[in-house]
């Protein structure tokens, strides 16, 4: 039997569904957007974010097997969107760097998205709602600490 409250009830049904919002509204923008498919958005992602990484720490960071990364690493490679270079930390190891045509191609998808988004705002909102609208950057930056 569960013992929520009333407000702890609420709080998790609007949770849900800000959740489900969400996730609908960040695949459909990228539905609509994206030229780099998912899986190597999300490398070069986290290359942007967190800078030059091992093939070890990518794998960790995406949650996926060592050997998995190791082909997206390939793939990545041959289509110039990063550079392997010395492992400041070992220097008989690699660490990937973004190279600047990856740069390039997350700017370009990272434009298309926010320029879609704008767009929208500006055809699909009234005054109202662009006003509540702006508050919401803020307050998902607070959920997420």
């Amino acid at each position: 039997m569960s013992h929520h409250t009333q407000g702890e009830t609420s709080y998790r049904q609007l949770a849900e569904e800000l959740r489900q919002a969400v996730g609908r509204f960040v695949r459909a923008t990228r539905a609509r957007t994206d030229t780099l498919p998912p899986m190597r958005a999300e490398a070069l992602g986290q290359l942007d974010r967190e800078g030059p990484q091992t093939i070890a720490q990518l794998a960790a960071g995406r949650g996926v097997r060592h050997q998995s990364m190791s082909r997206m690493v390939a793939e990545l490679e041959d289509l110039g969107l990063i550079e392997k270079i010395a492992n400041p930390a070992d220097g008989r190891g690699f660490v990937i760097s973004l190279s600047p045509t990856g740069r390039a191609a997350l700017d370009t998808d990272r434009a298309a998205r926010r320029d879609h988004l704008a767009a929208a705002i500006a055809e699909n909102l009234d005054d109202a709602e662009r006003r509540a609208l702006a508050a919401v950057p803020d307050l998902l930056a607070k959920l997420g600490h």
